[in-house]
């Protein structure tokens, strides 16, 4: 096989102009020849044609020879797999591009928090630096250096997350050979352990609101803590999604606040989380009785638009909220707990109550079981004694005189028998 000819050049040019027509004298300057230091180094290269037009690609600036050979052969293997990353491009330019092509594509507050990481964190440290330039040692200094400094340790861990994310983006794509901050995540935090309410607790915060508030909001933590929805589920629930004939509703939308301040209504948390929750007969008599004050308020008013409206039907504020419950929550004496506490607590009533972990996972529409069992696996304690005694009775059962046990005295109870 031959070897493939040879494509583009390098050379020198500078940006002397002639005296008489005031245009540049590029690579025909005398001083070329003279002082090897004069000018800077360019590269030419034909690429392939584009829709039959000729492609030709010039860029300069570079200090030396090798330099600009090295940028040619760049775009030459650029070219052959289909993707060219210039050498100018800053690390800053690439998050930013990033970041609008990711837009569409998440969710109001985790675009939010994502745009948060890169403007406050990664663009003052490495944005900088050229994009193909970025290296471990960069990234793993900066870590060191913010953990050091008394930076929080989520904090420090999701700027470089979201930064190895944006980078497999482009090792995907072949912008990047490898990624630089693949090993240079620090491990996940551990989630402090939520703080849950028993059922006698909850009881009371319930009962304390039916008899002292007997409110808009008491209906509300009524339908959190009996379904376990989300916070931002139960304030952009919608009567049209409310079927009390039949018991049921359907999770169709979330409320967001966006910086605690611009409210936006989206899509569930995963697609799992769109789906039919069932009513206990409590819930379903909150949401009558929010019916009913709805209609006493606007009594020529059909029910419509949101469940939990302000008076004028916008959403109502998350933060809001959260300062009633802890409110609420201190009038009755109970531990302080937040709004998402309130699902915590209802996955923790039923896997108390002995309901089976898949039913609950499917109550709470976790995307799989192991989110449930990861979240909720240290509750299990009692049922796992309950499987391996339930296993050793199965076995005893099977084998009539088991080895390791002998009858006492009366013949009635095993006594175990040391090896």
């Amino acid at each position: 096989m031959g070897q493939r000819p040879q494509r583009g050049r390098v050379y020198r040019r500078c940006g002397c102009k002639d005296g008489s027509s005031g245009k540049q004298l590029g690579s025909w300057c005398p001083q070329l020849a003279a002082d090897v230091k004069h000018g800077k180094w360019t590269y030419c290269v034909d690429l392939a044609p584009d829709e039959g037009r000729r492609r030709t690609r010039r860029r300069g600036g570079f200090a030396s020879r090798a330099e600009a050979a090295r940028e040619m052969a760049a775009v030459l293997d650029g070219e052959l797999r289909g993707v060219y990353e210039n050498r100018r491009t800053t690390v800053a330019s690439f998050l930013r591009e990033w970041l609008a092509t990711r837009q569409a594509h998440l969710a109001p507050n985790t675009y939010a928090g994502y745009r948060a990481c890169v403007e406050r964190d990664l663009i003052p440290a490495f944005g900088h630096r050229r994009f193909l330039d970025l290296r471990p040692q960069h990234i793993d200094g900066w870590i060191t250096a913010q953990l050091d400094a008394g930076r929080g340790t989520v904090t420090v861990y999701r700027a470089a997350s979201t930064l190895r994310n944006a980078l497999n983006v482009a090792v995907r794509s072949w912008r990047l050979h490898y990624n630089p901050a693949e090993h240079s995540v620090p491990p996940k935090p551990r989630a402090a352990e939520r703080t849950c309410w028993t059922p006698e607790q909850a009881a009371a915060f319930l009962h304390h609101n039916k008899e002292q508030h007997a409110d808009q909001l008491t209906d509300l933590f009524e339908v959190m803590l009996g379904t376990g929805m989300r916070r931002g589920e139960a304030l952009a629930l919608h009567w049209d999604d409310v079927h009390l004939m039949d018991r049921k509703l359907f999770v169709r939308w979330s409320l967001a606040a966006i910086d605690n301040g611009q409210l936006t209504l989206g899509r569930p948390k995963t697609p799992a989380s769109r789906a039919w929750i069932s009513l206990s007969p409590r819930v379903t008599a909150a949401l009558h009785h929010q019916a009913a004050l709805q209609m006493a308020a606007h009594p020529d008013h059909r029910l419509e638009g949101l469940v939990f409206p302000k008076p004028g039907g916008a959403p109502l504020r998350p933060q809001w909220v959260l300062d009633q419950l802890r409110k609420r929550t201190t009038e009755v004496g109970l531990p302080v707990i937040g709004l998402h506490d309130l699902r915590h607590t209802a996955a923790s009533i039923m896997i108390a109550e002995g309901i089976p972990l898949a039913i609950v996972s499917k109550t709470l529409r976790h995307a799989t079981l192991a989110t449930t069992i990861n979240l909720y696996g240290h509750l299990f304690k009692d049922s796992a004694d309950q499987a391996v005694h339930a296993l050793a009775q199965a076995l005893d059962r099977a084998h009539p005189n088991p080895p390791h046990l002998h009858k006492d005295d009366d013949g009635e109870n095993p006594i175990p028998v040391a090896a």
